[in-house]
């Protein structure tokens, strides 16, 4: 399923990954991403749901739970699946200290010190573009996901 047909309340869980992949990366990702999604079921009830990479760094997981919620246990079985790529590929997709933004079009990782660090430099600001993973509906994807510093939890970073 795409995930542009899903309802603007469906579930997202973003994993940022520490490198840009490259296209036969997300090829096969996508393709490991499609089939699991196939298969996800909670207590018996496949989800209706979805795996998109975007901009080549971010893996995100779509469920929309008006017809069936996601349990514990299926979850459980999407971080596996997370993890098992973690390894697969030698990226680290669950790591929530590393922060991303744009300089221009191109997305940069860095971890959340050195992020501070340019922030109090002032080679980042509050106009600056970050990815606020932890939004939680595709609505909140498509219109807070990239957003000024200014307006993301980042802001509580660059210090009064």
């Amino acid at each position: 399923m795409n995930y542009k047909e899903l309802a603007g309340d469906t579930r997202v869980w973003i994993y940022q990954c520490d490198r840009k992949l490259s296209d036969s990366e997300i090829n096969t990702i996508k393709e490991q991403g499609d089939n699991f999604i196939d298969g996800w079921a909670a207590h018996g009830e496949k989800l209706q749901a979805a795996f998109e990479v975007l901009h080549s760094q971010f893996l995100i997981i779509f469920a929309n739970e008006d017809e069936a919620k996601a349990s514990g246990c299926s979850i459980d079985r999407s971080v596996h699946f997370i993890k098992n790529l973690e390894q697969e590929y030698s990226v680290s997709l669950l790591n929530r200290t590393l922060i991303a933004y744009k300089v221009d079009d191109e997305i940069v990782t860095l971890p959340q010190e050195e992020f501070v660090e340019l922030v109090a430099q002032g080679t980042l600001n509050k106009d600056t573009i970050v990815f606020n993973n932890l939004v939680t509906t595709k609505q909140d994807l498509e219109t807070k996901w990239e957003v000024p510093l200014r307006e993301s939890w980042h802001k509580d970073l660059m210090g009064k």
